[in-house]
């Protein structure tokens, strides 16, 4: 007799509640030894049912919720959360919306912002108490810096490139071209706002003018029609070019590591046919001292193996494709959830995790940690790193079956 899948059980527990009989007798041979046994194959017919107060539309995004995998068991914090629900503040050059530990519990190590600037669209010059890392989703965008050297760098950054300003670094963004653009941004601090921030108009319009007379040595008169409120986002007209704007700053020499990286275009960490992992950390991105980031693509049916990150909690924003993850902790606890674009998911440090491509498009996603270095732990890698004679009594498993498993920590399980 073929053994059962876990898919298969689950499909066949909700045939009826004869058939959850047998299915769980299934259940308890392979694959679910809670007691008591949990999930729609353990169930009767009743078991399964939620007549409501419900909202469809909603439960049908998670069905890994609302019917999870029999394997899960216990309870454990929140880890979706979405931009697609985030309030948006829309100004005439943009918009935003942010996802913080405020709105988020689990998140304490970062904040995330999703952002939006019309082309020539400008978000204001200022600086933050936190570090702030990007990625482009969209478009085109110059980014301006000025380091604590003097050094001013200004770069075009487009869709798969990052920019890293360390905290305190003052800086500028606008969208060029004919669309503008769109990022996520993420600080290094999960309390941290996007619509808390040092402004130049604020501090300017709270300086009195004899005082920003003397500090700019230019008449009091100077600073008679300054904005009284704060920009934010405010729409620009069209900069000139990269090398004009470039050439303007460029007497105070350049930074010693550029603020800008293409993670797209950076070799993969890790490849198969199955998907990869580009990966951008303090070793090849050298300035982004606080945060890593690896973009992960996982081609329809791959799974990113079972693994942990032993120095960092995991920030993640899902791009696009469909998928869903399920996080083990101590306990026995594991859960599992279903992630779409625009959404935001957390791991905790050392937490076991996996993740699979539920859809029909490749899944590409963004896993941010705030470490200078990036560190995995592979399941199978460990495993095929011990002796098998303790692994084979360990698991009932026979040595020579334990030489199939992947090695050298795949990354994304060929299908």
């Amino acid at each position: 007799m073929a053994p059962f899948s876990r898919r298969n059980m689950l499909a066949f527990g909700a045939a009826g509640a004869v058939a959850a009989t047998a299915a769980s007798a299934n259940a308890a041979s392979f694959g679910n030894p809670d007691e008591p046994p949990q999930g729609a194959i353990d169930a009767n017919a009743g078991s399964r049912l939620d007549p409501g107060p419900k909202n469809p539309a909603l439960a049908s995004q998670f069905p890994d919720a609302t019917n999870p995998p029999a394997t899960d068991v216990g309870d454990m914090p929140q880890f979706w959360a979405s931009f697609n629900n985030a309030h948006k503040r829309i100004q005439d050059g943009g918009w935003a919306r942010q996802v913080t530990q405020t709105d988020f519990p689990i998140s304490k190590a970062v904040s995330g912002v999703n952002m939006r600037l019309n082309a020539g669209g400008i978000r204001e010059l200022h600086w933050h108490q936190a570090a702030e890392w990007a990625f482009m989703t969209n478009g085109l965008c110059r980014v301006t810096v000025l380091d604590t050297q003097g050094r001013a760098y200004v770069q075009d950054v487009r869709a798969g490139d990052l920019w890293f300003f360390p905290a305190g670094y003052p800086h500028s963004l606008q969208g060029i071209g004919t669309d503008g653009c769109e990022f996520v941004i993420v600080f290094d601090d999960g309390a941290a706002s996007e619509y808390n921030t040092l402004l130049v108009t604020d501090w300017l319009a709270h300086t009195p003018p004899e005082v920003l007379a003397l500090n700019f040595g230019v008449p009091p008169e100077t600073f008679r029609s300054i904005p009284l409120n704060d920009l934010w986002i405010f729409q620009g007209k069209a900069p000139g070019s990269l090398s004009i704007d470039q050439e303007a700053v460029a007497s105070g020499g350049l930074p010693a590591n550029p603020f800008t990286f293409s993670l797209t275009g950076a070799t993969p960490h890790r490849s198969s046919r199955s998907g990869s992992l580009r990966l951008a950390d303090s070793t090849n991105f050298k300035v982004s001292k606080t945060i890593a980031a690896v973009l992960e693509t996982i081609k329809p049916g791959g799974l990113r193996e079972m693994h942990w990150h032993p120095n960092a909690d995991e920030w993640q924003y899902w791009i696009k494709g469909e998928g869903r993850m399920t996080v083990f902790n101590a306990g026995p606890r594991a859960q599992t959830m279903d992630f779409r674009p625009g959404d935001i998911g957390v791991v905790k440090r050392n937490n076991g995790h996996y993740i699979q491509n539920t859809g029909t498009t490749d899944l590409q996603f963004l896993a941010v940690f705030k470490v200078a270095e990036y560190e995995e732990i592979s399941f199978s890698d460990w495993l095929t790193r011990t002796p098998p004679a303790m692994v084979a009594q360990t698991l009932n498993i026979d040595p020579s079956v334990l030489q199939r498993f992947p090695r050298d920590a795949p990354g994304v399980v060929p299908v």
